[in-house]
């Protein structure tokens, strides 16, 4: 038995029910549309079941009007015959008009079984009823000479007439009501249809604003806020609360545009080293060789008045020699500041190589050693199977450095710097870090730590180039660096470094 369409609108058509009960138990848009199409399979189902349903029901009907139609002719064609013997008493019309009341009651035998319309059965049994009386008066009619003197003629072909009158009667009514209800079951298919498509419609409303408002307008937004990341906005998208795949595409968005933020950052940065580094390079060189002159002028002035300062007076002695050893430690000091300029802008061939990251800790550490004042510790600790690759010289300079400027932090030259290394949990990557117990970056230095040139050191204690050099030879290693300070705490360097780099 087949549900009806119109129940199965009612179980359909609660759209706001749906969403309500959908509402405590959240989908995501996949599941969404997994549900909508599954319902719209089950519509579909629904209807093709009701409709061929119908259409078995009518095909039935149909055959069934057929032989209630032939029905009807049999019983025309036995009134004719009763009537052509009533008028002229023909043995032959007698004979046919009892062959077709056999094939009359042989038809009604044969589809009595078949029908399953209860409001036909009573009709087919009283027209089985009325022939076998119409049969019965018809042979009384046919012998009443034989064996009833007394019979009435005029009354028995009355009620011959009234019972062919009914069984006619009875065949049209049984051919018009099967007509009736196929008309019927036509029109409730029709209803259905309509039903059916009115609810597919609402599905695919339903359907279609899932696919604007969650898939079509996010999309529409993130391409919107492409455009403004393409002008230099960087403003995020708000996360909304649908806990779907849009807000994970939004949150991931959001994260690739924080990323690409700080890459932008990054940009500038080596932009502006970049541009410095070509400045700086010229202007190294072109004070290279005034200080070369210099110093050797220096030199060459020294060795000269060593005899002439015999002669001179104590005070005036000891007053040209600290003049002199001035001019050549000045000297040595722009001579270094020149070598960090050409350091940072030299373009010098680099490759990366397997070696074992506790060696270049410990040679740095060995030979900065003889510059650590004696209050302050130097603690490695470096897996000793920990390879990567990596241009060991440049990494050199960038513990060089970075201890250097740990020394310089540190209060009354106590403390302690703590090296280490570790793989990260993905297995990708190394992540050194360099700590000290100094007394910290204060916050609004930390954005300007790695600009060349910015120094808090005195004058004359650092040219401001060390971690700027740094940061450009992790960022050759496709690495990045960050530090984390409190005030009067220490200060935490973290570089990341891929394992597996490319030569």
């Amino acid at each position: 038995m087949f549900v009806s369409i119109r129940e199965a609108a009612g179980i359909i058509s609660g759209k706001e029910s749906i969403m309500k009960r959908i509402s405590v138990f959240p989908l995501n848009i996949r599941q969404k549309v997994i549900l909508v199409l599954l319902l719209l399979s089950i519509v579909m189902l629904i209807i093709a079941a009701i409709s061929f349903n119908s259409l078995l029901r009518i095909e039935q009907k149909q055959h069934f009007v057929v032989i209630a139609d032939d029905l009807s002719n049999m019983i025309l064609e036995i009134r004719r015959y009763e009537k052509n013997y009533l008028l002229y008493g023909s043995p032959e019309d007698l004979e046919e008009n009892r062959k077709y009341i056999q094939r009359s009651l042989n038809v009604l035998e044969r589809i009595y079984p078949d029908v399953k319309d209860l409001r036909v059965k009573p009709l087919l049994d009283i027209i089985s009823r009325e022939l076998l009386e119409y049969e019965r008066i018809m042979i009384l009619l046919s012998t009443r000479d034989a064996w009833n003197k007394q019979l009435d003629p005029v009354r028995v072909e009355e009620d011959l007439r009234d019972h062919g009158k009914n069984v006619l009667a009875l065949s049209s009514e049984l051919v018009s009501f099967e007509r009736d209800t196929i008309l019927r079951i036509i029109k409730n298919l029709k209803a259905n249809l309509l039903t059916a498509l009115g609810i597919f419609i609402a599905l695919n409303v339903f359907l279609g604003t899932i696919v604007l408002f969650k898939i079509i307008k996010p999309l529409k937004i993130i391409e919107k806020t492409t455009l403004r990341i393409a002008e230099g906005n960087f403003t995020p998208i708000p996360v909304t609360s649908a806990r779907d795949e849009t807000q994970r595409v939004i949150q991931a968005f959001n994260r690739m545009v924080s990323e690409l933020e700080k890459r932008q950052d990054q940009l500038v940065q080596a932009k502006k080293l970049s541009s410095l580094g070509t400045l700086t390079s010229g202007i190294a060189h072109q004070l290279n060789n005034p200080l070369n002159n210099i110093s050797t002028s220096c030199q060459i002035l020294i060795e000269e008045l060593i005899p002439l300062l015999n002669s001179l007076t104590e005070s005036d002695r000891q007053f040209t020699e600290k003049m002199l050893g001035n001019i050549e430690q000045e000297v040595h000091r722009a001579k270094d500041i020149v070598k960090g300029l050409l350091e940072f802008s030299r373009e010098r061939e680099f490759c990366l190589t397997p070696i074992f990251l506790g060696q270049v800790v410990e040679r740095s550490v060995r030979l900065i050693s003889s510059q650590i004042p004696p209050g302050i510790q130097i603690v490695h600790n470096i897996p000793p199977d920990l390879t990567l690759k990596m241009d060991s010289q440049r990494m050199q300079q960038v513990f060089l450095n970075l201890i250097e400027n740990a020394v310089h932090s540190m209060k009354d030259a106590m403390g302690e710097i703590r090296i280490g290394a570790e793989t990260s949990l993905s297995g990708n990557s190394v992540i050194i870090t360099v700590e000290d117990t100094g007394k910290g970056i204060p916050e609004k230095v930390r954005p300007h730590i790695f600009d060349p040139f910015y120094t808090t050191k005195e004058v004359g204690a650092g040219t401001g180039l060390g971690l700027s050099i740094v940061y450009g030879i992790i960022q050759k290693h496709f690495g990045s660096i960050s530090v984390e300070s409190r005030e009067g705490e220490g200060s935490r360097f973290t570089i990341h470094l891929p394992i597996e780099n490319v030569c």
